[in-house]
Parts: C-alpha cells; sequence; structure tokens
C-alpha cells in the first residue's frame, strides 16, 4: 500500500489539472511531484538492492524483487559496477546486474545508498520526454562466515531519470500523466 499511495497522490494531483494535462510544459507545481516521484522510485530501488544482495533472503524473495526493481527502468538501461580491485568499469543490463549481485560469493553483504540529490535539472528533449540526472552514494561492505569484513568501497553515480508523457483509460477516459523511469546508472568514482 505505501508503494501505491504516492502514484496515487500522483494521479490524483495531475488529473485534477484538468485541461493543463494537454500541455507538455512542467509548471513548477508539476515539477516539484515529478522530482518526489523520481526521488521515490530512487528511494525504492535502493531498498530493493539490498533486499537483492541480502544473503538472508530467500532464493524465490531475491527473484520477486528482481522483477519489480527491473520495472523502474527504461528498457535497455545498464547499470555499472567498480571495485578498488579492478580499474575498469563494467556495465550490465539491469537485469544481469541484479542477478550477479544475488550471487555474490560472501557470507554477508551490506548495501547503503545515501546523499539521493538532483545535480541537474529536469531538461526538455526534442520528443517532449524530459530528462535529469540524480546523484547517489553506495557503501558497499561484503564480510566472511566469521564476520570479518573482506571488502568495502564508497561509489558515487549518476543515474539518468526519464520521465514521459503517457495516457491510460480510467472508467472510459482517456487521461494523460507523466510517468518516471529511471536509466542508466554510471560510475562516477569509487573509493574506500
Amino acid at each position: 500500500m505505501k508503494k501505491v499511495a504516492p502514484v496515487l497522490l500522483f494521479l490524483f494531483v495531475f488529473m485534477s489539472a484538468g485541461p493543463l494535462l494537454a500541455q507538455d510544459n512542467l509548471s513548477p507545481a508539476r515539477k516539484q511531484a515529478i522530482d518526489s516521484l523520481a526521488l521515490e522510485k530512487v528511494r525504492d530501488l535502493s531498498k530493493y538492492i539490498t533486499i537483492i544482495g541480502s544473503k538472508t533472503t530467500p532464493w524465490s524473495e531475491a527473484n520477486r524483487v528482481i522483477d519489480r526493481a527491473d520495472e523502474l527502468f527504461m528498457p535497455g538501461s545498464q547499470m555499472g559496477v567498480s571495485s578498488l580491485l579492478h580499474p575498469k568499469i563494467q556495465y550490465y543490463t539491469v537485469r544481469k546486474y541484479f542477478e550477479r549481485l544475488m550471487r555474490l560469493n560472501y557470507n554477508k553483504v551490506e548495501i547503503e545508498w545515501y546523499k539521493i540529490n538532483y545535480v541537474s535539472d529536469l531538461q526538455r528533449q526534442p520528443d517532449g520526454t524530459y530528462v535529469g540526472v540524480i546523484t547517489i552514494f553506495q557503501k558497499f561492505k561484503a564480510y566472511d562466515k566469521e564476520g570479518r569484513l573482506l571488502y568495502q568501497d564508497t561509489t558515487k553515480k549518476d543515474i539518468t531519470v526519464y520521465v514521459k508523457r503517457k495516457q491510460t483509460q480510467i472508467q472510459g477516459r482517456m487521461i494523460g500523466f507523466w510517468d518516471v523511469l529511471l536509466g542508466d546508472i554510471r560510475v562516477k568514482e569509487t573509493s574506500k
């Protein structure tokens, strides 16, 4: 129910705008609602990554969460993976990234995202889509069976955010709304 409430509020705000829905420009109030929804989706992704990466999550639950997390993204999106041990950044499709995360060969994994902020304002593209960037910091820790810390790093990542006009039918009426999807997640820097 927690996940549904922001979406319903978002739809209500835009449905109540009436004729303004036909416009492709974002009013300050609409932009603020979209920014909030985008940040909420990034926070959801953070929770999903924690669940998928946890060694206490049952396999079936992790696969269910992977499906949910995958729905947050534009088709073809990629996620960057970095390590202090290897200088080259690897990019994987979103699903492949989640599957690799689930299979990490550690006894315990902790992943925390913090400092989640917009770094670039939404910019309108020629096709009417708006694109922005949200920056996050990720702290990654991996432990062995005895609870000893084997590896840790902090990575700054940029998440591309896409805002697109869509339509849905509600009670026989076509209603326009703005939808937010995540795109590529690029590694900017990795440190100890």
